[in-house]
């Protein structure tokens, strides 16, 4: 019966389930899975939503991070979740993506993708991957518009907003607005978040940050300026009493790489409320790239062990961009399933690698994503057996220097070369 309801019918419903469950048990919880389960029409989801019951089942911590949600978000929050992440990313979007596969659009389209509307920021990081990209120039509201009205028509309601300093630009929330169907995840470095943003975050309900942190104190303001980690524990302590969902984004370096997989440090950000953990490693591009910065093959591995150890015990969830190459089939970039638009309007294939064959302001979406570029991107992904090392940039970038001579791609700031 779930299958035939329209969209606007089933979200109410998931809906008010939700809001009964905010008020269930933990066993009953639970039993809420086998609704989820009918409500898809996607046999992997399916799949994902018994794999879920099992480790309920079992104790899994996830568990109690559900409970957290359901107790903790405000109302506006769970209902725009359910909506915009649950019901328009996940159950009618993979529909939406699989029929434009099969149809005019002849690809299956990635599941998100990442826009920097702006490079500007008020922070000198060292060894940040945007640091050399040019400030002076924004993409234009209308480019971003349409780029998210086109995201829509494939399918895609996920998108990740990352820069330069996303809360740079004021009409950013404007755009969240009036696309209030889709699920926006800002990666920032949180020093702007004020009692008046949050409040406009927590009225709109469709978005998540990610705040970006480096350790404790000592790292955070030595990487991001003295005074940054308290003005990133006031903003995390406004999230969280507006009942707005958010995380932390961690950079592990050579240095900071015992620190960042401590429990201490998990422990700490979950005390300020965070419910997303996100691990990235230092890539030498942009600002200063420095190769001493990079993490050696042990400590990436030793990432690889404790964020599989964090999932096993910590109540947060976990995402690690290079070592869960095993779980989404190797390298995502190149249109996979995700790609970059940096604020000059470049479709580049990852936030990490900067070079590109189209302009956004030039090309349509469907245009840039079915590229000659990310086509053979993503022909030498598939050739790349082990999952664990799947990037073109710090495990192959023979791969990398052959498509950056490709006809017609430039690379997209001075020094990306």
């Amino acid at each position: 019966m779930l299958k035939t309801l329209k969209p606007f019918v089933l979200s109410r419903f998931l809906y008010g389930l939700v809001q009964v469950m905010s008020l269930s048990s933990q066993n009953a919880l639970i039993s809420y899975l086998n609704i989820a389960e009918r409500a898809t029409t996607r046999d992997h989801y399916k799949r994902a939503i018994r794999s879920i019951r099992e480790m309920w089942l079992g104790g899994h911590p996830s568990l109690k991070v559900a409970m957290k949600i359901l107790r903790n978000t405000s109302p506006q929050h769970k209902k725009q979740i359910i909506k915009c992440f649950i019901m328009n990313q996940l159950l009618v979007g993979s529909t939406k993506r699989k029929a434009f596969s099969e149809g005019a659009g002849g690809f299956y389209p990635p599941g998100l993708l990442v826009i920097s509307p702006s490079m500007k920021c008020n922070l000198n990081c060292f060894g940040c991957y945007a640091g050399m990209y040019k400030k002076d120039e924004d993409l234009p509201y209308d480019v971003i518009d349409r780029v998210l009205t086109e995201a829509k028509e494939m399918g895609i309601h996920f998108i990740v907003v990352s820069g330069g300093e996303p809360f740079f630009r004021k009409d950013l929330l404007d755009l969240f607005e009036k696309h209030n169907d889709m699920a926006f995840h800002v990666f920032t470095h949180g020093g702007l978040l004020d009692e008046k943003l949050v409040a406009r975050l927590a009225g709109l309900g469709n978005i998540l940050p990610a705040i970006s942190v480096e350790g404790f104190r000592e790292e955070t303001d030595r990487r991001r300026g003295e005074g940054h980690y308290d003005r990133v524990v006031q903003a995390m302590r406004l999230l969280k009493e507006a009942g707005v969902l958010f995380g932390y984004s961690t950079t592990m370096t050579r240095q900071n790489a015992d620190v960042v997989v401590s429990d201490e440090f998990v422990d700490h950000w979950m005390e300020q409320g965070t419910t997303v953990g996100w691990y990235f490693l230092y890539t030498p591009v942009g600002r200063e790239p420095n190769w001493e910065l990079v993490p050696t093959p042990e400590q990436r591995d030793m990432l690889r062990e404790r964020v599989a150890y964090f999932r096993s015990t910590k109540e947060m969830l976990f995402g690690d961009f290079w070592n869960d190459g095993p779980v989404v089939g190797g390298c995502i970039a190149g249109g996979r399933k995700y790609f970059h638009i940096n604020s000059k309007g470049d479709v580049e294939p990852c936030v990490f690698c900067h070079f590109a064959l189209h302009n956004i302001k030039k090309a349509s979406l469907q245009e840039a994503v079915t590229s000659p570029l990310f086509r053979k991107i993503q022909g030498y992904q598939k050739t790349h057996d082990n999952k664990l090392r799947p990037c073109m940039i710090i495990d192959h970038p023979d791969v990398y220097r052959d498509v950056c001579r490709m006809p017609g791609v430039y690379f997209t700031h001075q020094g990306a070369e």
